[in-house]
């Protein structure tokens, strides 16, 4: 891939989305078990939580396939249907942390292993069925 210099390239992901299908089971998932700070809640739309310096958007996605109707804020309709991905970054121990505190709150684990680069992963599901993933920061590199 050719990278022009006067294209500017992005610095990180401010932002990520999931779709939800109960933003009450979601809230409960991400405020409560997880601890995330809940930022908005509008009504049976959406839920928004940080994550560090970015944010974590959970939509419902029958609502937000239609059109907000604002001028002031034109944002497009969008909406996914099935289960989406999420990885949290957590050292190694806070990962060991965080799987003893899932059992503790009877979240069944999907997958808990180390990647050929030597970083930690565990995978549950949220309960809309997407999967969350935590990961040592530099499984990327």
């Amino acid at each position: 891939m050719k990278v022009t210099p006067d294209i500017p390239v992005p610095t990180g992901i401010l932002e990520a989305a999931l779709y939800v299908d109960d933003l009450d089971a979601a809230e409960r998932f991400y405020g409560e078990i997880l601890a995330l700070e809940k930022i908005q809640r509008v009504t049976d739309r959406h839920v928004f939580f940080r994550v560090g310096s970015s944010v974590l958007l959970l939509f419902n996605a029958e609502e937000t396939e239609k059109s907000p109707g604002n001028p002031d804020l034109p944002v497009p309709p969008h909406g996914a249907h099935g289960p989406g991905h999420v990885c949290l970054i957590l050292t190694r121990a806070e990962i060991d942390t965080m799987r003893k505190h899932l059992l503790d709150w009877n979240i069944p684990l999907d997958a808990e292993f180390d990647w050929p680069n030597g970083a930690r992963s565990l995978y549950v599901r949220d309960p809309s069925g997407n999967s969350v993933e935590f990961a040592e920061g530099h499984l990327w590199g």
